[in-house]
């Protein structure tokens, strides 16, 4: 058992964040934690196949907990249901559920035990056209459960609040994520990776279809080499991946880059980018979009609901490579960029803000 008041966070891979902005939530949330002397009071389920060894017991304070299956993909479900019952057979008072790949254990776990559940829906995940009809099936009905048994939902954008109040009459706090930490650390030397002097276009995000890296490597591919395209992504994790990686790899001004994880050298990499290139089509407020942000460039965003929200209408938007081609001498020309970016740098200050994200979480916890 543990002591009470006890606070779980389920779902991430674990912290500190090495995947995506889950786990980012952890870990400052961890870290606020342990700026107010609370991080005792806080444990993190982490996936013992996706994090490094040696595996530590705790955190910044925070106690870690480790299970042998994977956080994300098939496993997912099981991973976080037997989060959920650990959780609530060890005396926890509360959870927070990062995704809705648990909730087949929602009702039975409201039904036997007083945890309370807190669940953050994150994108519309059934909707990703990366999952087959038999995954989407599973996860819409994953998400009519968190809906239905959490005792709070939490929405990151207006218009996930807006579909889960039109398809299941359920209302959602709001809260979403914080820019600050991707400035917070010193660059760090990146002429290993031999990036372009004088600027770039940047592009990061995980290889899932939805995120449009196709369309933008064949937009870039085909345009004149200013500027040039940098794209981080996780290339070998999937066979979309895979196959982009092949295509594009000895391009001359398209620049390849593995998933980076060191704040300093991500820090380094968005410090060189006069434009950043967001292809993300789900999901809600996408977290290396609010972090861009922040520094002050202008933004192609991919156009649908998700990103205007994020952006309050004030980035360009593109849905096909020749819109994308035509945007892009646009946001080149020094005077629109400085607008365009002092406006998004302005909305992140005020909108998304760590200290506003983390109180948020925990006067909704109790912590």
């Amino acid at each position: 058992m543990v002591a009470a008041g006890q606070i779980a966070v389920i779902g991430t891979v674990g912290v500190p964040a090495r995947y995506g902005g889950f786990e980012t939530l952890a870990e400052e949330l961890v870290r606020a934690a342990a700026a107010a002397g609370k991080a005792h009071r806080l444990t993190i389920w982490c996936s013992r196949p996706q994090t490094s060894a040696p595996h530590p017991d705790s955190f910044l304070g925070a106690r870690l907990r480790y299970l042998p299956l994977k956080a994300n993909g098939p496993q997912s479900i099981p991973y976080d249901a037997l989060s959920l019952m650990q959780a609530a057979r060890s005396g926890h008072a509360a959870a927070l559920v990062l995704g809705v790949s648990g909730a087949s254990a929602l009702p039975l776990i409201r039904a036997t035990t007083r945890l309370r559940i807190v669940t953050h829906l994150d994108g519309i995940e059934w909707r990703r056209p990366k999952w087959g009809r038999l995954a989407r099936g599973v996860l819409r009905g994953s998400e009519a459960l968190a809906a239905r048994w959490s005792h709070e939902v939490i929405a990151d954008n207006p218009e996930i609040a807006r579909h889960v109040r039109d398809r299941y009459g359920r209302e959602t706090l709001a809260i979403t994520y914080g820019h600050e930490a991707a400035r917070s650390t010193p660059p760090a030397d990146i002429s290993d990776l031999g990036l372009p002097r004088g600027g770039y276009a940047l592009s990061i995000a995980r290889a899932e279809p939805e995120n449009n890296l196709a369309l933008i490597l064949r937009t870039f591919a085909a345009r004149p080499p200013r500027p040039p395209l940098v794209v981080m992504a996780n290339w070998g994790a999937t066979a979309h991946g895979r196959d982009l990686r092949q295509r594009y790899a000895g391009h001359p001004h398209l620049h390849l880059l593995e998933a980076e994880y060191d704040p300093g050298r991500l820090r380094a990499i968005r410090d060189g980018a006069t434009l950043y290139v967001h292809g993300h089509s789900a999901g809600g407020t996408n977290p290396t979009l609010v972090e861009i942000m922040g520094f002050a460039i202008p933004v192609a965003a991919f156009d649908c609901p998700f990103n205007r929200a994020t952006t309050d209408n004030a980035a360009a938007y593109f849905d096909s490579a020749d819109s994308l081609d035509a945007l892009v001498p646009v946001l080149t020309d020094p005077r629109l960029a400085h607008g365009m970016g002092a406006e998004l740098a302005a909305i992140a200050r005020r909108r998304y803000r760590w200290r506003d994200v983390t109180q948020a979480y925990f006067d909704l916890l109790g912590l």
